[in-house]
């Protein structure tokens, strides 16, 4: 009887459970936003840690009327203080610069101390794309460096091939050119790549649109994994199945996507379901790859109803990322919708700084947009961005297919974060450049802190950027010495090694007409989408010049390159009708 009260009051004195007090408040970072997991130690408690809820509140039973308080998260200065546990507490928590880094606004090209000018936007049936801005000639004697992001989005070429397959003009904002040249694959059997290097080529030719300028093609090419030697996945489908998924080109065509993407599981990979719709559900507990009719079942059994509580979501499926993290793994949520979210966060500056409080959990985020009408391109282009991640539209299921099958561990699995190129001309050589593509955000142009931001790079990937050269003289040499230097720099994925990489544009100049085809389709889609963005700088270019220089550029063996010369017939249609004869 005497040890049992013993073991009652060493327990009461541990743990007073008749505090007559009782600590309650919130923790915010200096931004504003409620932070989750912030760890707490209390002087009075010892050794004993308590963690803030997921709305950054806690509440904590004590003896004394104050006490000290120390409060510590990854990424922000240690916060110790006195506190009144008769009040309410409303801590702040600082930022480490290397945290407030990623809250900066991003660019994705950027000129050394150079500001561009501003523009104009266009949305059009209820959807929402980002308002961006065309690079424009830049003086190369007073502004000799630049560099742009390297990323594998192409979201804009499917989306712009749904707008032209449903004989509509396409928004100006939708086009984002980079992104049209990343789906389609530049990289040549000859370029081998080894350890976690990246191989250049480049080339300059005669340009198309413009006899008097030069194009320069920078191809990179990433090292390539076998998906055998990939590390696990831990992977989490985060699938919207709210009321405007209720159609066939959305949650029906996401269900096939989702079990075509299942099939390349191995035994090794762990998947997680969950889905939002009227709420938020786990419907598929962490499973491991070798169950595919299990997971394909949970897939099947989806239906379609309710509001969109994205943002709810969005937090629960990263927790979920979190507690099953593989540590040297590959930890992503996959996320599914048409970006409509009507429930918490919503705003573009709201779900940015949400997910951009998630970059540093090591979880990469892929989203897949679906839909139309009320498609929000601009929205899942700024998680996937801000998510340390990827984006691509899926308009059938051959797109699904490409994305999640053909170009599986391009998708999937990352092998560079926040990879970037800077290019040094040579004022000597060049008197003014334009990068094609890689277009701002209006609002980032407007905003003096505003910095270049990398992207994430894929397994095998290939990126093709081109700038539009204007020589110093249309007899300027270019055989004799390099005319632009370049550095590329990354981060290893999943390694905090920094890697960089120099290289050298080539020196020799070639016409448009002998290049290799590779680079005049290349060359072409760049047209295309200048076209289709109506630029001032192809202004006097006309539709059928664009489709017999295509013509010369494609494999009509190639479905892609066949594809997107019927694309450009399309698109003739639409933006030059044939004008019809009036009745004599």
């Amino acid at each position: 009887m005497f040890r049992l009260t013993w073991v009652i009051f060493l327990c009461l004195s541990a743990y007073p459970l008749f505090s007559q007090y009782y600590l309650r408040g919130e923790i915010k970072d200096n931004r504003g936003r409620l932070l989750e997991g912030v760890k707490i130690t209390l002087s009075s408690r010892g050794n004993y840690v308590y963690y803030s809820g997921n709305s950054g509140t806690f509440g904590i039973p004590l003896a004394v009327t104050t006490d000290t308080i120390t409060l510590n998260i990854d990424g922000y200065e240690t916060l110790r203080s006195v506190v009144d546990t008769r009040k309410f507490q409303s801590l702040v928590l600082k930022m480490l610069p290397s945290l407030a880094h990623q809250y900066s606004t991003k660019l994705a090209s950027a000129t050394t101390n150079y500001k561009n000018e501003t523009g104009t936007s266009l949305a059009m049936m209820g959807e929402s794309y980002t308002n961006i801005v065309e690079n424009t000639f830049v003086d190369a004697g007073k502004y000799p460096e630049t560099g742009f992001a390297l990323n594998v989005d192409r979201a804009a070429y499917a989306n712009i091939r749904r707008f032209l397959s449903n004989g509509m003009r396409v928004p100006q904002d939708a086009v984002r050119i980079e992104e049209m040249l990343n789906y389609f694959n530049f990289g040549t059997p000859q370029q081998k790549t080894n350890n976690n290097q990246f191989q250049c080529r480049s080339l300059l030719s005669t340009c198309p649109w413009n006899k008097d300028n030069r194009l320069l093609y920078i191809n990179i090419q990433a090292p390539k994994l076998d998906l055998d030697s990939i590390p696990p996945s831990n992977l989490v489908f985060l699938i919207d199945i709210s009321g405007s998924m209720d159609k066939p080109n959305r949650l029906p065509l996401l269900q096939s996507a989702f079990k075509l993407l299942t099939e390349n599981l191995r035994t090794k990979d762990t998947l997680t379901v969950v889905t939002y719709g009227g709420g938020v559900g786990v419907v598929l507990a962490p499973t491991g790859g070798a169950h595919k009719q299990k997971i394909n079942q949970v897939i099947d059994s989806l239906s379609a109803s309710g509001d969109t509580p994205g943002e709810g979501a969005i937090r629960i499926a990263y927790n979920l990322a979190k507690k099953n993290f593989i540590h040297g793994g590959n930890n992503r949520v996959i996320l599914a919708t048409d970006g409509d979210f009507n429930i918490g966060q919503t705003s573009e500056k709201e779900l940015e700084d949400m997910i951009t409080g998630y970059r540093q959990t090591g979880i990469y985020l892929t989203c897949l947009g679906v839909g139309m009408g009320n498609y929000k391109d601009s929205k899942l282009e700024t998680l996937a961005k801000k998510g340390n991640g990827n984006f691509a539209y899926i308009d059938n299921l051959q797109e699904a297919q490409k994305v999640l099958v053909t170009e599986f561990t391009q998708t999937i699995y990352s092998v560079a974060d926040n990879a970037s190129l800077k290019i040094n001309f040579n004022p000597s050589m060049v008197k003014e450049y334009r990068l094609i593509g890689f277009d701002n955000k209006q609002n980032a142009m407007q905003d003096s802190t505003s910095e270049l931001e990398g992207g994430e790079v894929g397994s095998g990937h290939s990126v093709m950027a081109l700038f539009e050269i204007k020589p110093q003289t249309n007899e300027t040499p270019f055989h004799n010495k390099p005319f632009a230097d370049m550095l590329l720099q990354y981060r290893v994925a999943r390694n905090d090694a920094v890697i960089k990489q120099e290289f050298h544009a080539i020196y020799n100049l070639q016409l448009i007409e002998k290049v290799d085809t590779s680079y005049r389709f290349a060359a072409g889609v760049a047209l295309f989408g200048s076209m289709l963005k109506q630029s001032r700088f192809v202004k006097d270019v006309s539709w059928d010049d664009l489709l017999a220089f295509s013509r010369t550029a494609v494999n009509p063996d190639n479905h892609y390159q066949a594809e997107f010369l019927a694309l450009i017939d399309k698109a003739i249609r639409i933006y030059r009708p044939v004008k019809k004869k009036k009745n004599e």
